[in-house]
């Protein structure tokens, strides 16, 4: 019997994996979950040994279950090959105090890396296996990382075209730099001016307008998206939590069935989701600790039980976390509640209030934040203790888990879920270290980050800033609808 999906707010299409990989957004603006969450028919025991490539295969064929074993095997081994700097994919490093699953070996140098290397292979074998002939148009919202990745992963793929917006002031200079220097013919980014929260509703708007895809459908063209509100981005995500696990046991930290916490820097929710699907797939987690920054908007959610959008917006030193409407939340609420009903009045609330009230608890998930000036000191003292670097989002979780340690005295081994390198936000990381470093160039702290770690500046962002910019776009968020138009018509 395959696994069937349906919308979270209560239209009653099911359908199958490719389909919901090909729609992206249900019509009702629902996201698509699956009926059932399938069970791991697999032994802890059996993984421990597994390359990245062959526990992918393992866990996507339960999830993605209307793909043959030919066509998932191709997508896996043409996302995790040479594009990432490493044969592990997703290193576990040892800390004194956890481990610290890296993320960001792709290219990238970002954990959308993981799951926007294989989308585009997902979406075109999706695309044929069900009769699909017009031209994908991917719109993304981003709020630093997933727009490059995406931008990466799509560019001059056949078939398909790429629109990417970001928030014009709300990006690092190298998350921006990345972006608009983005080679490839079918590829489009734009600045919008607004924050991610005004991106992504607009692109939301955007999928649910039925005149603007009618409109598009008559000159070829159809809607998907990169973003995580896409299954085909959140179920590669889960199969990292089976492989730190699998790390931990392998580095004698866990034995196989000993449970084991996670620690996710979280703005949009799906990242963390993945380790819930992880859990109840079978993985023995314990705790999943949604680490926030300063726009503490979920830790509030599962301390209170209530989600309250309507405060002030926060610009941090971690930008891809700096989100009010954290996406994925909506599938979790599915999840507990059992009911698209409750869901859509939930979300009609959201709309009409920035409001609503719903309680979490019993759910496994354990919100904890961590401040500018606590982040900043984590990045310190990692350094000082370890010689090793934390960017500036991993710098949250490591926080928000000391935070959360004192407060539970868990005793439970962790895993913080390392999302980005640190030389994507090289300036704040080295501010953090020294004070020194604060009014540098972004770009000459690209440079000075490498002599303070040690360590090489990554390939993908090696003199970024001598790159031709090929994208200068930059417009009201009021306008995107007609921008997309504009563009396709070109």
């Amino acid at each position: 019997m395959a696994l069937l999906y349906k919308s979270t707010r209560g239209d009653k299409n099911y359908i199958t994996a490719s389909q919901a990989i090909l729609k992206g957004i249900a019509d009702d603006g629902g996201l698509y979950v699956p009926c059932s969450i399938p069970k791991a028919d697999f032994k802890l025991e059996d993984i421990v040994d597994m390359s990245y490539k062959e526990l992918a295969y393992e866990v996507l064929k339960l999830i993605l279950d209307d793909f043959t074993e030919e066509e998932l095997k191709a997508c896996i081994n043409g996302a995790y090959d040479e594009k990432f700097d490493t044969p592990a994919i997703a290193p576990l490093r040892l800390t004194q105090d956890c481990g610290v699953l890296e993320l960001f070996h792709g290219k990238t140098i970002a954990f959308k890396d993981m799951a926007l290397s294989i989308l585009p292979y997902l979406l075109k074998t999706s695309a044929k296996k069900n009769g699909e002939d017009r031209t994908i148009v991917i719109l993304t919202a981003t709020s630093g990382d997933t727009g490059k990745a995406a931008l990466e992963g799509f560019a001059d793929v056949e078939g398909t075209g790429i629109i990417v917006f970001f928030p014009q002031d709300g990006v690092s200079d190298v998350q921006r730099m990345q972006m608009i220097t983005q080679e490839g013919k079918n590829t489009c980014v734009a600045g919008i001016k607004g924050n991610f929260d005004d991106a992504q509703t607009a692109v939301k708007k955007a999928f649910t307008n039925k005149a603007l895809k009618a409109e598009l459908a008559e000159e070829g063209y159809v809607f998907s998206s990169a973003n995580s509100i896409n299954i085909g981005r959140l179920a590669p995500q889960i199969v990292y939590y089976f492989y730190a696990y699998a790390r931990m046991v392998k580095a004698g930290k866990i034995n196989c069935g000993d449970k084991i916490d996670f620690v996710v820097p979280t703005g949009n929710f799906g990242n963390i989701l993945a380790g819930y699907y992880a859990r109840e797939m079978g993985l023995p987690v314990n705790k999943l600790v949604c680490a926030s920054n300063e726009n503490k908007v979920l830790f509030d959610f599962f301390e209170t039980g209530k989600y309250d959008v309507n405060r002030e917006f926060i610009l941090t030193s971690s930008p891809s976390m700096d989100i009010l409407i954290s996406s994925n939340l909506e599938r979790l609420l599915y999840h507990l509640s059992g009911s698209t009903e409750v869901v859509k009045g939930l979300m009609d609330n959201l709309s009409s209030k920035g409001v609503y009230d719903f309680s979490a608890k019993g759910s496994g998930f354990v919100g904890e934040y961590s401040t500018e000036e606590e982040t900043f000191a984590a990045i310190k003292d990692v350094y000082e203790k370890e010689g090793y670097v934390l960017d500036t989002h991993t710098a949250v979780a490591y926080s928000a888990y000391k935070k959360y340690l004192k407060k539970t005295n868990d005793k439970t081994p962790a895993v913080v879920v390392s999302t980005a390198s640190p030389y994507k936000f090289a300036r704040d990381v080295l501010t953090a270290i020294d004070s020194k470093y604060s009014g540098m160039d972004p770009f000459e702290a690209v440079r000075a980050l490498s002599e303070v770690s040690e360590t090489n500046i990554p390939a993908p962002i090696k003199d970024i800033d001598k790159r031709p910019v090929l994208h200068n776009f930059c417009i009201e968020r009021e306008n995107i609808e007609e921008f997309i138009k504009e563009r396709l018509a070109k």
